[in-house]
């Protein structure tokens, strides 16, 4: 059975390099995702709760006619915002750190090749 042009495009877009990163670079930034906001919910923001006498934004509201305006939703929404934008931005600079110090170590320098190795040997024997 012969692949029409539509079914090869979609087989050379599908196998291409740059989409198969991309869906990797997705499914670990949502793991990442996912340690980050435990981070911030079950370790700072009960800190944070403890300092500020647990105030929650969450609870305040306002009433316009019928209608209930639950902006403390919001002002909590921008600081949990801030609380991941934050712990994410120490985190990849710890990574950042760690991987420049990795760098910055010295290679070791490369092997001479055996005839220089052995040229050296001479030179060092006839020396003597």
């Amino acid at each position: 059975m012969k692949e029409s042009k539509f079914a090869k495009e979609f087989k050379s877009f599908i196998s291409r390099g740059n989409v198969v990163d991309m869906a990797v670079g997705v499914v670990i930034g949502g793991a990442f995702t996912a340690i980050i906001t435990s981070l911030v919910n079950d370790v700072i923001m009960p800190i944070i709760g403890m300092v500020t006498g647990g105030i929650n934004f969450s609870e305040l509201k306002a009433t316009v006619g019928s209608a209930e305006l639950c902006y403390g939703n919001f002002i909590q929404a921008i600081v949990n915002f801030l609380l991941v934008a934050l712990v994410l931005f120490c985190v990849i600079k710890s990574l950042n750190k760690m991987k420049k110090k990795e760098e910055e170590k010295p290679a070791e320098p490369p092997k001479p090749a055996e005839d220089i190795v052995l040229l050296t040997e001479i030179r060092d024997l006839l020396k003597k």
